[in-house]
Order: C-alpha cells, then structure tokens, then sequence
C-alpha cells in the first residue's frame, strides 16, 4: 500500500481543533519540521502536545507556542523558551512535567499496549502525588500510565512508500517510541525510496505503525548552542 503524500499541507488536512498531538525529536534535532510548519499554517488550535521539549523561540515547536495554538504541553525539559515560561506563568499554559525517562517509557508503553508500569523514579516528590505507589523487593516504586496521542508526527532520515522508517543517530530521540503510539502517525523523511528499497535488519519503524509519509525538502536542521573547540598556538 502506497501511503505517499505529495505534501505536509495534504497530511495534516484532517487535523482539528483540541487534539492530543505527539512530536518527535529532541531540543531541534530530529524535528519534523515541514509537519510542524503545516500545523502552523493550518492554524490547529487547543493543542495538547507531548514531547520532550517545546522547541525553542522561533523555530521547533516553539513556532506553534509563539502563535497560540498550544493548550497544554507534556514535556521532560523546557528551559530554552521564553514564550514557554511567559505563558506558563501568566497561566495560559498548561503544563505536565515527566521526567525524561519515564516521558520515554510511557510514551513506548502506549505504543506497545500496556497498561501502566513502576519505576522508582519520582517517589517521595510531587511526581509521584495522587498516583499509586508500591514497595517491591524492598524498594518503593509509583505507578506510571501509558501516552498516547491522535496523531504523532515524526522524522525519520530514510523511508519507503509502505512507511517503513530508518533514523539517524540521535535524531531517533523519541521518533521511534513516538511512532508506535498515536493512533494516526505521519513521517516525513529526508529521503523516500521504493517499497522493498530498504534492507529489512536496518528498519526502526515497521510501516504498518505509519498511515502517511512524505519527503522533506530542504531542511534547515538548527543548532541550539553552537560550540566550537578553540585553536590551540602551534607549538
């Protein structure tokens, strides 16, 4: 099956208002950056968005925080993004921290069906307020439950026309978990090849977890922090 679009506009078209929205990456490496800029041309409102981080000022998901259309964020990290801290504080953003390991935990659990799990993380803080705890081989553990999302938008470096999907180093952060959970998931890619094109023991994401693909062009791929090592003198 061909699940090819010709555009990130044609992807998103059946978007709405209020939906619960997943959005792979980390910091601005491996965004979905043509989702991202549909969305904002689209004008989604009332967003719930799940990631790792919300972009920053002017690029990522941040372009849809600066624009309105945010409701709420679920998030392990959000210390870049002035917007973020204006409208959390201002209470015109809701806002749900998780930390890293378990945002990335819940999110495969809710890919993969199950119902909750325990960590360890979090006990004896507010994270743990109001959830079930658990003292197991003599450690305490809380009860964390699955993410899932409507839709999850993602980027991958390789594809095929069926959705499978190849990532790239740490542009996998949290496309392939993110992938597996919302209920339609949309991958855009740097490269889009034939079906069968891809050695099968390299796929990531099998395409049956992905109903639309399409190939980015031209991406910008910004760096947060450019660090540089210093020349040292000739000795």
């Amino acid at each position: 099956m061909d699940k090819t679009y010709a555009s990130a506009d044609e992807a998103v078209a059946d978007m709405t208002d209020g939906i619960t929205l997943m959005s792979g990456g980390f910091g601005l490496c491996g965004n979905p950056e043509h989702l991202i800029q549909a969305i904002l041309q689209k004008n989604v409102r009332d967003l719930d968005i799940i990631s790792n981080n919300c972009g920053i000022d002017g690029a990522g998901l941040g372009l849809l925080l600066a624009n309105g259309q945010v409701r709420s964020m679920t998030s392990s990290y959000v210390g870049e993004n002035k917007t973020f801290e204006k409208l959390y504080l201002s209470g015109q953003l809701k806002v749900t921290l998780v930390p890293q390991g378990t945002l990335a935990e819940r999110i495969r659990a809710g890919g993969a069906g199950i119902g909750g799990f325990f960590t360890p993380t979090g006990y004896g803080t507010p994270i743990a307020e109001g959830k079930e705890v658990r003292q197991i081989d003599g450690r305490w553990y809380v009860l964390e439950t699955p993410l899932r999302a409507d839709f999850a938008i993602v980027k991958a470096w390789k594809g095929d026309t069926h959705g499978n999907l190849i990532y790239r180093r740490t542009a996998n952060n949290f496309n392939e978990a993110m992938a597996t959970a919302g209920k339609i998931t949309i991958a855009e890619v740097e490269e889009l090849v034939p079906a069968g094109s891809l050695d099968p023991d390299q796929i990531h994401t099998p395409g049956i977890y992905v109903k639309r693909i399409l190939q980015g062009q031209a991406y910008s791929k910004p760096i947060e922090f450019r660090t540089t090592a210093t020349a040292r003198p000739a000795s």
